[in-house]
């Protein structure tokens, strides 16, 4: 008799997932780990210097502790402090030992997008080291409260090992994080660098220090205290819903009709639009109470949601753009280029979320010839620095645009693109959050800005040029003007004439007008 094999089912807790799968969150082998967690924890210290609107003063270390861990990897200390607001020590638990537990899940513009980075790099230490990590903060300036963590990865939930508190005499607000690891850091070490300096690129309001388990001491100075407007929440826009979202807000409404269900709970609806909608696309009475909406008729309202085109577009006073000042200040600071050319696109959407495209062009300087045109992606103030090829950005830069036509030659001209998408919910294709996906409009708005910056770079280099050959002109004045008049006067029996102050009119009248031309 045949013997009937039986599945057997259970669940497994969000920090057992991820445990299992920690490849898919950025952490597949020593040296990409050692990056993503000095990334991830560099980037919740610089989200909370701009919530505490003080410009971050960012302070890393990484040591090496002498031990060896597998595949040629060893353990690392990874110890990183901030000046910023601090978490409420109600939350510090949950928040540095629960995975899928922070402030991140709201429609809002921000650096992290799943809530996972921090607790992830902690996971990932735990799993390698079996090590607690040690959390310091102060929220309030009056109370430091100390812990030591691990994470129940079976159940997602944390283990406080110890917890103290001490008296802040000095006011001091902020957050130290220090974990163990395993890495690889002489492979890690580009990128980490890398990292840093592209954060200084576009965080240019930022102090930035890192030593590295070598003792080498790297250190980014700010360019400015000026920072960006916050970002702030917003409601979400009817385009952009799906019918659980739907369902989850109806739970919760306390309206008592449909039309101010959609005036509350939506983004850039009025009394008239609502109205309108309701009769004319939706075929719902306005007086209808939302919750007594069956399944059926919740589905209905978000395909007609889908259909109507008389919705307001969304506005992207809620987005936090770093700005055309900001921008050119941190690639100026990091690069020194001769000429750089910077554009913020119009506000524009796609799926019903807002998004702004800035573009910049720099030419000389720092910039290394490496055969093709270097590109700098980002994303919320990320630096995106995997999978390149795979970003939209690189499709725009690399296949979508002639640079011939600009007067570029990118085997030769040192020049480089800088490429920042904001939006309250970026098409990252992977959790590991390092390219964005081929949108449409997200597509049409990096091309058109490419193309702004690349015609004020394509005028330049015209004007370069012009400059140069002027130059060579008035080489040739200089070489053989003097001898045509000494020859001249020869032949007229006459003394020869000065010409170098005429010469040195030629010369500087020629010059001024190109060089005005090249400056203007």
């Amino acid at each position: 008799m045949a013997v009937v094999s039986r599945e057997e089912f259970y669940e497994i807790s969000p920090a057992d997932f991820f445990y299992r799968n920690r490849d898919i969150a950025g952490f597949s082998n020593p040296a990409r780990a050692l990056y993503s967690a000095v990334r991830e924890l560099v980037e919740n210290s610089l989200d909370a210097g701009e919530l505490a609107r003080r410009p971050p003063d960012i302070y890393v270390r990484l040591s090496c502790d002498g031990e060896k861990g597998e595949e040629g990897s060893s353990v690392y200390t990874l110890r990183v402090e901030d000046n910023g607001s601090g978490v409420p020590a109600r939350h510090i638990p949950q928040a540095f030992g629960q995975v899928f537990y922070g402030s991140k899940y709201r429609l809002r513009q921000a650096r992290g997008t799943f809530g996972l980075g921090g607790t992830m790099a902690i996971l990932y230490g735990q799993i390698t080291t079996n090590s607690p990590v040690h959390v310091i903060s102060s929220a309030d300036g009056k109370r430091i409260h100390e812990y030591t963590l691990m994470i129940d990865i079976k159940n997602n939930r944390p283990i406080v090992l110890k917890h103290k508190v001490y008296s802040n005499h000095n006011g001091w607000r902020g957050t130290i994080i220090e974990t163990k690891l395993e890495g690889e850091y002489s492979r890690a070490m580009p990128k980490i660098l890398e990292y840093f300096r592209q954060t200084a690129v576009v965080a240019p309001y930022a102090n930035l220090t890192f030593v590295d388990p070598k003792g080498r001491l790297y250190r980014f100075e700010r360019a400015t205290e000026a920072m960006p407007k916050p970002p702030v929440e917003t409601k979400p826009h009817p385009y952009g819903i799906d019918v659980e979202t739907m369902k989850r807000m109806i739970a919760v409404t306390q309206c008592r009709d449909m039309v101010s269900f959609l005036r509350e709970h939506f983004h850039k609806i009025g009394r008239t639009i609502a109205l309108r909608f309701l009769l004319e696309e939706a075929k719902i009475p306005p007086k209808r109470k939302p919750k007594r909406l069956s399944n059926e008729e919740i589905v209905k309202l978000v395909k007609a949601m889908k259909r109507f085109t008389g919705f307001r577009a969304p506005s992207a006073d809620c987005l936090s753009p770093l700005g055309v000042e900001l921008f050119r200040a941190g690639i100026v600071k990091e690069l020194k280029p001769e000429f750089v050319s910077v554009k913020q696109r119009p506000p524009s959407v796609y799926s019903g979320y807002p998004f702004i495209v800035e573009v910049a062009i720099a030419y000389g300087g720092e910039i290394p010839r490496t055969g093709d045109i270097i590109l700098y992606r980002f994303a919320n103030r990320i630096p995106l620095l995997y999978d390149e090829a795979s970003d939209v950005a690189w499709k725009v830069v690399h296949q979508l645009v002639n640079w011939k036509y600009y007067k570029v030659d990118p085997s030769k001209d040192p020049v480089a693109v800088f490429v920042h998408v904001c939006s309250t919910k970026i098409p990252y294709r992977s959790v590991g959050k390092e390219f964005i996906a081929d949108v449409p409009e997200i597509e049409r708005e990096i091309l058109n800005g490419v193309r702004d910056v690349a015609r004020d770079l394509s005028l330049y280099l015209s004007r370069k040029i012009a400059v140069e050959r002027e130059r060579q002109r008035l080489d040739v004045f200089e070489k053989y003007l003097p001898k045509i008049a000494r020859f001249s006067a020869e032949l007229a029996g006459r003394n020869p004439p000065d010409v170098k102050p005429l010469l040195k009119s030629v010369v500087k009248y020629g010059l001024e007008e190109e060089e005005g031309g090249l400056t203007s």
